[in-house]
């Protein structure tokens, strides 16, 4: 006949110890998660609020975009005009644009001569865009940065000092 084990008076065995914290554990836990996560929160968050004087009103001389100026050594050449068909169902829609690349003057001739080259990565980069990418405005900055990068692989870094574009039509 088998031995049974041994058993206090609360049903446990003594080879078994009752584990866990239940509810009292648990109340720690989470006491303890959100005392740290406020502590990070006020450690890590700026030492002032932002306020007003951070942005000014519209029609006050601090408004104004801070520019840089131009140097005087730097040319805009301007490619020819790139007219895709956008998507792939009836080519119903279509994408007209006009890009001018930013370059020193000793380099715009490279420029001029790497056009159909510059054209051409750009024409491969624009028609892998999806048709909702395009209508979404915080999708051009992405696109100038594309373009950009696209441009600097053809001609080299030093020649190119960043893309414009000039003309954007989606129809």
């Amino acid at each position: 006949m088998a031995k049974k084990p041994d058993t206090n008076e609360s049903g446990q065995t003594e080879s078994g110890k009752k584990s866990g914290g239940g509810i009292a554990g648990l109340l720690i836990v989470a006491a303890a998660s959100l005392a740290s996560s406020l502590g990070l929160f006020y450690f890590l968050s700026p030492s002032a609020p932002p306020t007003a004087a951070a942005c000014p009103p519209a029609g006050t001389a601090s408004a104004a975009p801070v520019t840089r100026p131009l140097a005087q050594d730097q040319v805009y050449v301007e490619m020819k005009e790139i007219l895709i068909t956008i998507g792939n169902a009836p080519a119903n829609r279509y994408l007209k644009m006009n890009v001018t690349i930013v370059t020193s003057k000793d380099n715009a001739s490279k420029i001029k001569q790497a056009e159909p080259m510059l054209i051409d990565a750009f024409n491969n980069y624009l028609r892998s865009i999806e048709l909702k990418d395009l209508e979404d405005p915080g999708f051009y900055p992405h696109l100038r940065e594309q373009l950009a990068r696209r441009s600097e692989l053809v001609v080299g870094s030093a020649a190119s000092n960043g893309v414009l574009i000039t003309e954007f039509l989606l129809r």
